[in-house]
């Protein structure tokens, strides 16, 4: 009887990683990370038979987890060619689980901008028809994102959290079904996003901002409340732009 050679990344000398008490979503997961990472970029994705055993899983689940990452774009099964790792290109970026990876990799200020400039294109539009559509709770709940903004600038609350909070309300509070599906990929964006900004800014987000985009909604202007909203996403633009333009500055020569 014979047995198939593991793949060369995965020999038995290494450690086998440790997939949590849910054994699926541990073994997506871990193979969702190295993917993205691209430890595969060089070396063919082993069978199934190969990962159940470096894992030390059955095959079912093993199973389980390559369907899941095919349905993510991930991974697609060939006739005669078996399981291959696709191009960045078919990945779905809106999977919150594949953005989450992307996010873990190597940071990347490209990565970053191009998320900004998604928000850029959703959110000022959100606001707008919450200043339209959004309901007493709704507005409240914009609110009370705003006020745990103001307490985390006092040490009371979870600046990233606080901030995300208020984002979140206002695509709730448009009432479009399309808008309210960016939930977890703007909460999962921003958390990579908001400590970027805070980071090279040296501060949290500006309350003032925030206050110009939740005054503009609960006045129920909606011209106003898209201005206010790409004001503050322009900002983080800016800033993008500004780290890149330094990072691509040719160094200069010492004064002596």
């Amino acid at each position: 009887m014979t047995t198939e050679p593991l793949a060369p990344d995965l020999a038995p000398a290494e450690p086998r990683p440790s997939l949590g008490r849910n054994l699926t979503y541990g073994m997506l997961d871990s193979l969702g990370r190295a993917i993205v990472t691209g430890r595969y970029e060089q070396n063919p994705f082993p069978t199934e038979a190969q990962l159940a055993q470096a894992h030390g899983v059955s095959r079912s689940v093993t199973r389980e987890a390559v369907k899941m990452l095919t349905a993510k774009g991930l991974l697609s099964a060939r006739p005669r060619q078996g399981t291959v790792v696709q191009p960045a290109s078919n990945w779905n970026l809106f999977d919150t689980d594949v953005l989450r990876w992307l996010l873990e990799r190597t940071f990347s200020v490209d990565l970053l901008r191009q998320f900004n400039q998604l928000r850029v294109a959703i959110e000022p539009e959100a606001a707008a028809l919450a200043a339209r559509f959004g309901g007493p709770l709704d507005l409240r709940k914009i609110d009370a994102g705003l006020a745990r903004m103001v307490a985390a600038e006092q040490g009371q609350d979870e600046p990233l959290e606080a901030d995300i909070a208020f984002h979140v309300a206002i695509l709730t509070a448009s009432k479009n079904p399309f808008y309210r599906q960016f939930h977890d990929v703007v909460t999962t964006a921003l958390r990579t996003s908001i400590r970027f900004t805070n980071r090279i800014k040296g501060r949290t987000a500006s309350i003032a901002d925030h206050e110009a985009v939740r005054d503009a909604i609960i006045a129920r202007n909606p011209d106003a409340a898209r201005r206010a909203m790409r004001h503050l996403i322009g900002e983080v633009l800016d800033l993008i732009e500004h780290v890149e333009g330094d990072r691509d500055a040719p160094a200069t020569e010492p004064s002596s």
